[in-house]
């Protein structure tokens, strides 16, 4: 009688090209973070509601003024 052995994983079976998709979206999130006016944003969003009031600004504006140029928002 013959005995054959194989071996045998619990891990599902990689595709080349399975994390495709993770890598893009990951590097489109370093590149929109590390955007200046993302940087901008979060140091407006950092300040109290009386910093913002005294540069004319008020938090639901944060990004309408930091995008002025931009965006028609």
């Amino acid at each position: 009688m013959a005995h054959i052995t194989a071996p045998y994983t619990t891990e599902p079976a990689r595709a080349p090209f399975s994390g495709l998709g993770r890598r893009i979206l990951n590097a489109l999130v370093v590149l929109a973070e590390s955007n200046p006016r993302m940087c901008e944003i979060e140091r407006l969003t950092a300040k109290s509601d009386a910093e913002l009031k005294a540069m004319g600004l008020k938090r639901e504006d944060i990004v309408r003024h930091v995008m002025r140029d931009m965006l028609y928002l």
